[in-house]
């Protein structure tokens, strides 16, 4: 059989149920094979970067591998920035992308470019198969390498010779199994005495505590200790939850961030988060200052990055927890259920009758299911979700403000769909993002995928026109752009569509319309809003720049 057939049978028993990505010469052979392999669907994407998103988002929401395509060149490089953001966000994925014929190497054939070495920043490990008997052995090292200890994407370029030169069938061997990270008990015993031994503390969550919601409020409660989010981690612990004190770094909380700069917390105790810019502020020094340091990941590379932790435990964060709440009760410490209820003094607003972007979110949510799980764009209308609004059930956010990819929400959502249909999905993204990514709407039609794309259309690309306004005074024209009805285009595509541009058109009607389809629908919210985002001290750390 052809090389390009083994590699799919053996996806096909890992159990790959979806192949994001654009046909072309290069990848021909894939395709042409995925018409006999009904169990395999090609999602064919209108750009490779979006298709990039999907795998990730689809990766994330299953928690297993999932695979992307492109061919040589373009399409490869195309996917390099979707790669860089599965890589920050520790998701594996496998990406395969074409090559020339290895006869034509060097000889500037159509669309030939080395792309092994452009994806090795950001991959865990990439490669270039240059004879057909060792594509499947290739293929199964990489998977293992991706799923295995902190998991990350993988690159594997296939010449078009190699795809479809002929192959014995090989036995498959069996679905690779990550080993668990296990903490050292020892450290684990040293940090129970060392959190119990100081009364006051803070728990400061990042996105890594997704699979351990539980035991993460478990800890808490046992020490009776405000929680705070990182941006990334929104979504994650409930709103209503009496010991959530909100989101600190980008767009946070007021509440947190006084916590962090003027509380009496004499241990930080940092769960799942790498401590990066959008985490903590601009890497604020009072995070840590006078405070005994714990960090919890699976990653030994975030410790003593850019702060001193004065005790790192290593280890899968759910065993870390599991561990570590034994040993507090070993030590008589039991959880309390009502000792303490944090004041929360964030202002939610939702009352006024003014047509901003905060009160357009707050109705938004308002006439939405609280399992609904937003895929959040990159924007000025990203600011007011962190900040604004709420997390009624958890796993309810997605949000790349670390990587910070412009129309990664778009293909997100579409991942997020097909990883969990039963979950409503709302794409909360902008005009400037959906110039970019925006026609992945046909591909969410093409596949009857019914997901609600919000898009906040201000003419401008907001988050640069506010931060470039208030670092410079001034801003450039070309930030604006000739208004464009978007919703019109949704309708030219035969997408339900509709447009806002007052609060009253944004009804529970309108919402529930758009929301019950066998497709997509688009919701454009045409607003330009002069009030100043809540981006906390980012402006700050650009302002610093240049003096």
């Amino acid at each position: 059989m052809k090389a390009a057939r083994l590699v799919l049978e053996y996806l096909k028993s890992m159990g790959v149920k979806y192949v994001f990505g654009i046909p072309a010469g290069s990848v021909n052979a894939f395709f042409d094979e995925l018409l006999d392999m009904p169990e395999i669907t090609p999602i064919v994407t209108k750009h490779e970067g979006a298709a990039s998103y999907m795998a990730a988002a689809y990766a994330k929401y299953t928690n297993s591998l999932s695979v992307s395509i492109g061919c040589s060149g373009p399409g490869a490089t195309n996917l390099v920035t979707g790669s860089a953001n599965a890589m920050r966000e520790h998701i594996p994925v496998l990406f395969l992308t074409g090559a020339v014929p290895v006869n034509t190497f060097g000889l500037n054939a159509s669309q030939e470019l080395n792309v092994e070495p452009i994806f090795r920043p950001v991959t865990k490990y990439s490669v270039t198969v240059k004879d057909s008997k060792n594509v499947l052995k290739e293929v199964i090292k990489a998977m293992e390498i991706a799923i295995s200890g902190v998991p990350g994407p993988v690159h594997i370029a296939l010449p078009i010779d190699i795809q479809h030169g002929q192959v014995p069938m090989a036995e498959i061997p069996a679905l690779p199994k990550r080993k668990p990270i296990v903490p050292n008990l020892e450290t684990i015993k040293e940090a129970a005495k060392e959190l119990i031994a100081r009364e006051t503390g803070y728990i400061f969550v990042g996105q890594g505590v997704r699979h351990s919601v539980e035991p993460l409020l478990e800890l808490a409660e046992m020490l009776d200790w405000p929680i705070i989010a990182t941006p990334q981690a929104k979504g994650y612990i409930p709103e209503h939850h009496r010991l959530m004190a909100g989101v600190f770094g980008f767009a946070g909380h007021e509440a947190a961030s006084k916590l962090i700069n003027e509380g009496d917390g004499q241990t930080l105790l940092i769960v799942g988060s790498s401590l990066g810019e959008t985490a903590t502020n601009n890497y604020n020094q009072n995070l840590t200052k006078n405070r005994f340091t714990v960090q919890m990941d699976f990653d030994q590379s975030v410790f003593n990055r850019k702060y001193d932790i004065d005790l790192p435990v290593l280890g899968d964060l759910h065993l870390s927890l599991i561990f570590l709440i034994e040993e507090l009760r070993a030590l008589g410490l039991a959880r309390k259920t009502a000792k303490k209820v944090l004041e929360n003094n964030r202002e939610w607003g939702g009352d006024s009758r003014e047509y901003n972007t905060q009160n357009v979110l707050l109705n938004l949510q308002k006439y939405l299911p609280a399992h609904t799980r937003y895929t959040v764009d990159i924007g000025e209308f990203m600011s007011y979700v962190i900040n604004y609004m709420k997390v009624l059930e958890t796993d309810s956010y997605n949000i790349n403000v670390h990587f910070g990819a412009m129309g990664s929400g778009i293909g997100s959502a579409i991942g997020s769909k097909l990883a969990e249909p039963e979950r409503p999905v709302v794409c909360i993204t902008g005009d400037g993002c959906f110039f970019m990514h925006g026609m992945e709407i046909l591909t969410a039609k093409e596949y009857n995928l019914p997901i609600l794309f919000v898009v906040m259309n201000n003419s401008r690309l907001g988050m640069v026109y506010h931060g470039h306004a208030l670092q410079f005074k001034r801003t450039h024209p070309s930030f604006e752009q000739e208004a464009i009805n978007i919703s019109a285009m949704a309708a030219a595509m035969n997408i339900p569509s509709f447009r806002v541009s007052e609060l009253d058109d944004l009804t529970e009607d309108v919402i529930h319309n758009l929301m019950n389809l066998n497709g997509p629908a688009v919701l454009e919210v045409a607003l330009v809003d002069h009030n100043t985002p809540p981006m906390g001290d980012r402006v700050k750390f650009l302002s610093s720049f240049g003096k």
